[in-house]
């Protein structure tokens, strides 16, 4: 079956043909490394993770762009604010963003270059939107592209600049008389230090001394690392206005074929709110990894299909929580039963049918998981039967399909004990509740029998009987 994938510019799903057949190219926008990574931060990393590891499952060769900006106007105010240079601020915390990329056992992308090791190219970029009439100077260090001249603008989000507010997309603040920009909607390609800014935050042009604005260094970088024309731009849904509709006109404009596909993530909310630092309430990673092993962030996180609004509620990790403790459960006690499996067995396993088909229909990661429990219900039956060769079969089964979605059990990255104490410990505890089940039934104590069956099932495990006697499950 054909990947389709939903496009932001189209809005709508379409078939993914690579511009060059057996490769996909990817630009991701990555962090401004101001502060620590929030939950929101991370939703669109994992995202692009999982659709990563399944294109690459598809026999495809991905090359994906994650970009830092490490200069911008947040990055100085909050290193001025910590008392430490703008340079080992953006450092710092470029530093605890990996980590936590790292903690989700998110891929490292193919290559991830800073804002400011691309200076020349955002340089001959505005040159070259200067010189065909797209952009303009007003002043030593500040130049702007002009929205007017491209009357493809807005096409992205599918707006006109005539029916946009004076602030929308503004880069001075409302009521500024510091640049005479031809329009309110111009925005900036390159910025003139503001007074107490450090001098090291500023590079020589041929339009002054100043520093890159937003939107050109991704725009920059993307033709640095992936060429004139790529298969997907991505990032997080706050970014399509006016972050990427700024990227794509000034790359367009510049004569540049660009994205030939959007895809956005939607948000991590709570109570129907965006989570952000400026609303201040954002759950900062650290803090949810405090609460729960990293495994279960990151099934929180992949489990809801990424153009669907996440909410974020007090149970969402206990949920992720029982729902990943009864997949690394069978794991391991299947692994225990029948040997560990090879990596190199399960990345070539085959895919049921229908997981694929729902990984193929735009990442429907909910759809494809309900493929996944139906294996686990049935590895669950097979290990209760002794049936060993069908033990190994869903194990392998299982495992391949979790790591399409970078949640394999028995991954590195998240076997980090072979304690198996605990599995030991329940299997002891079950099987004491049905000997003592067995003994009720056979006195005909009905009452406590079903108790008994009562106490298994809220714990979430599932009793079935035979006319061998009773096996269980996780349910």
């Amino acid at each position: 079956m054909t990947i389709r994938l939903f496009d932001t510019a189209a809005r709508e799903v379409r078939d993914l043909n690579p511009i060059t057949p057996g490769e996909v190219g990817i630009y991701l926008c990555g962090a401004t490394v101001q502060a620590p990574p929030h939950v929101g931060h991370l939703r669109p990393a994992v995202a692009f993770d999982v659709l990563r590891r399944w294109l690459t499952r598809r026999g495809l060769k991905v090359t994906l762009i994650r970009n830092v900006t490490d200069i911008d106007d947040k990055v100085l105010a909050k290193s001025a604010a910590a008392g430490r240079e703008w340079w080992a601020h953006a450092a710092l915390y470029e530093r605890v963003f990996s980590q936590a990329y790292d903690a989700l056992g998110v891929l490292p992308p193919t290559y991830e270059p800073r804002a400011t090791g691309s200076v020349p190219e955002m340089v001959a970029l505005m040159e070259r939107l200067v010189a065909k009439g797209h952009a303009y100077s007003t002043g030593a260090g500040n130049v702007w592209f002009d929205v007017h001249s491209w009357p493809a603008y807005g096409d992205l989000t599918r707006q006109k600049v005539e029916d946009l507010s004076p602030e929308d997309g503004s880069d001075v603040a409302p009521g500024s008389t510091a640049e005479a920009k031809r329009n309110p909607h111009d925005f900036a390609l390159w910025k003139a230090p503001k007074p107490g800014e450090p001098e090291s935050a500023a590079w020589d042009t041929p339009y002054g001394r100043g520093r890159p604005g937003w939107h050109l260094e991704c725009s920059a970088m993307a033709r640095r690392y992936l060429g004139e024309t790529f298969d997907i731009h991505g990032g997080g849904l706050d970014l399509r206005f006016p972050h990427h509709e700024n990227e794509q006109a000034q790359s367009r404009a510049a004569g540049y074929g660009f994205a030939q596909r959007w895809m956005h993530v939607a948000w991590v909310t709570q109570s129907g709110v965006k989570m952000s630092k400026s609303l201040g309430n954002g759950l900062l990673v650290s803090e949810l990894l405090d609460q729960a092993p990293a495994p279960v962030v990151r099934y929180a996180l992949a489990a809801v299909q990424y153009r669907s609004m996440l909410e974020w509620a007090p149970d969402t990790l206990d949920e992720a929580r029982t729902t990943w403790e009864r997949l690394s459960g069978f794991v391991t006690r299947a692994s225990e039963r029948v040997g560990a499996v090879p990596a190199e067995e399960v990345a070539k396993a085959e895919l049921p049918p229908a997981f694929a088909t729902a990984m193929d229909d735009d990442l429907n990661v909910p759809q494809a998981l309900a493929v996944v429990h139906e294996h686990l219900r049935a590895g669950n039956t097979a290990l209760a039967d002794g049936a060993d060769a069908a033990v190994r079969a869903e194990l392998v089964t299982l495992r391949a399909m979790l790591d399409v979605l970078g949640l394999d059990p028995a991954d590195a990255q998240w076997a980090t004990s072979t304690d198996d104490r605990y599995a030991t410990a329940l299997d002891e505890l079950v099987t004491a509740e049905l000997k003592a089940r067995a003994e009720a039934r056979a006195a005909k104590d009905w009452a406590t029998s079903d108790a008994i069956r009562d106490r298994l099932a809220a714990a979430g495990i599932e009793v079935q009987d035979s006319a061998d006697g009773a096996r269980w499950a996780l349910s």
